[in-house]
């Protein structure tokens, strides 16, 4: 036992905490931002790895159906896909923390089944990317009270207000409807964001295992690392200085035979090279206060007794890109380096030291909480409990094991602003075209990874919605980094079937997506 943990154990002692005495789980979801997986983003931290990986399942295809901040945090929490969240992108005017998400799917929430199942609950840090802001639910100026609205399904509650930062942030703090809002500085002793909503939730744990202990606890940190602007920790800062983003086969890559969006990117020049190697280096210092908040958490829970009767979930809202295909730092793409995330998994029945190899994504989170919490998937969400994964590959009892999906539906609803439709105006000349994001950006897919073939059945199919109609097509077990679509040169019942199964992906809802 380490010597925190030594510490806590007196502590819990001392209170008469007794192990084992509840009987539903409880739940530890660390969710970071933007934080990739194909690019390295899991190498500086040794205590995720020690910590959660060596004692649970690590998800190879560990994916999101949407590589943008809202809408993947909407689905995170209402385990839905796009068409069922209603959050498609970033901003109130398009479903993000507004009256209609507000209205239906945040009240279907995994935290609100768990309030509802009995769990004492508590959330901190970046929620959705217009919360607390005029124009999201009951707020339409700022001085409005419902513009520090606290969400259902949470005890205590700790949101940043809009999107992610590192210092002078607001964060609402509560526990009824209507929270406080509190506004910081630019004191690194004092006012480092990812700090304060580490403290704020590691208080409540502490209280909650002290004098809760009968109760179960979800508690969510949803950290604002490793987001831009990537301001890491005073003592961190510098710790990777010399560092130099991955230089993959597609890093500054041709585009030639993609949609119009990426064919329109000029080769990244040798100072946003510099700039992509700087963004890097900042990325990983900001994830090393991330691995010491793991590394804190569970001593903390282990001491307490409650280790054995806790699940763990570490994740990221999407994958991020570093001069891949010419996109020099961003997400909001259908590739791989934005859709992969680290997916961790550890607790009860969870397979210790495992890779596994099945699809889960981001739909799946809220599914797997409620049915922790409460027994049963809400009928109303998209994914699947994940620790069906391990049924499916564990039985042998005779038994039909359910089957587990072999594709999933990728979604992407292009910003714009006009008059140029694209993501700025007005638009920059072709010599030095950087733009990552416009309206013909908007698109569809299936993701299919499917073992039951030799050899496995690895794809991306994606319909975008532009003039041309334009489709990309990639077999990832002859081109893992999607160098060369194959649209034109697919045989044309093989692109049939996948057009016949996004189709049905487009309009599903509840059990009929789990059963697709």
């Amino acid at each position: 036992m380490s010597k925190t943990a030594s510490h806590w154990a007196l502590v819990f002692g001392l209170c008469g905490v007794v192990s084992g005495a509840q009987q539903k789980s409880n739940i530890f979801f660390l969710l970071t931002d933007d934080q990739d997986l194909v690019l390295g983003g899991l190498d500086p931290m040794p205590q995720v790895q020690k910590l959660l990986t060596e004692k649970g399942t690590y998800f190879t295809n560990g994916m999101v159906h949407t590589p943008i901040c809202c809408p993947s945090r909407s689905s995170f929490l209402s385990g839905r896909y796009l068409h069922n969240s209603l959050t498609f992108q970033n901003g109130a005017q398009d479903g993000c923390a507004n009256a209609s998400w507000a209205a239906g799917p945040e009240k279907d929430s995994y935290a609100v089944h768990a309030l509802a199942a009995g769990y004492r609950t508590v959330y901190a840090g970046k929620y959705l990317n217009a919360y607390g802001i005029p124009g999201s639910a009951e707020c339409a100026v700022k001085t409005d009270p419902g513009c520090n609205r606290i969400p259902p399904g949470w005890t205590q509650w700790h949101g940043l207000v809009g999107n992610s930062r590192y210092y002078n942030a607001s964060i609402i703090d509560g526990s009824g409807e209507i929270g406080v809002r509190t506004d910081y500085g630019d004191d690194p002793a004092t006012d480092y964001a990812p700090d304060l909503f580490f403290g704020r939730v590691f208080s409540f744990l502490e209280d909650h295992l002290k004098s809760h202990a009968s109760e179960p606890f979800l508690a969510v940190l949803a950290t604002p690392s490793c987001h831009g602007p990537f301001t890491p920790a005073e003592k961190y800062k510098g710790h990777f200085a010399n560092g130099t983003a991955p230089r993959t086969p597609s890093y500054n890559h041709s585009n030639e035979d993609k949609q119009w969006l990426m064919r329109q990117l000029s080769p990244l020049t040798p100072s946003m090279a510099v700039s992509i190697d700087t963004q890097h280096n900042s990325r990983w210092e900001t994830l090393l206060s991330v691995d010491d908040y793991v590394g804190k958490v569970i001593a903390l829970v282990e001491a307490s007794g409650q280790m054995d009767n806790t699940f763990f979930l570490y994740a990221s809202d999407h994958g991020f890109q570093l001069g891949q295909h010419r996109l020099p730092g961003d997400k909001r793409h259908p590739y791989d380096h934005d859709l992969r995330i680290p997916f961790i998994l550890r607790g009860p029945k969870i397979p210790e030291n495992v890779t596994s190899d099945a699809i889960v994504v981001n739909i799946d989170v809220a599914p797997t909480f409620s049915a922790i919490a409460s027994g049963v998937v809400p009928v109303g969400m998209d994914g699947r409990d994940i620790r069906d994964v391990f049924s499916a590959e564990q039985a042998d009892n005779g038994e039909q094991a359910p089957a587990w999906r072999s594709d999933f539906m990728v979604q992407y609803r292009g910003g714009f602003r006009e008059p140029c439709l694209l993501e700025s105006c007005p638009a920059p000349p072709k010599s030095n075209f950087h733009i990552i994001d416009g309206i013909n950006n908007t698109y569809t897919c299936v993701r299919t990874i499917d073992a039951t073939f030799t050899p496995t059945a690895d794809t991306l199919y994606c319909e975008f919605v532009d003039s041309e109609g334009f489709i990309e097509y990639y077999n990832h077990t002859v081109d893992e980094h999607q160098l060369v679509n194959l649209w034109k040169t697919a045989p044309p019942p093989a692109l049939s079937k996948l057009k016949q199964r996004l189709s049905a992906f487009r309009t599903c809802k509840g059990i009929g997506c789990r059963n697709l």
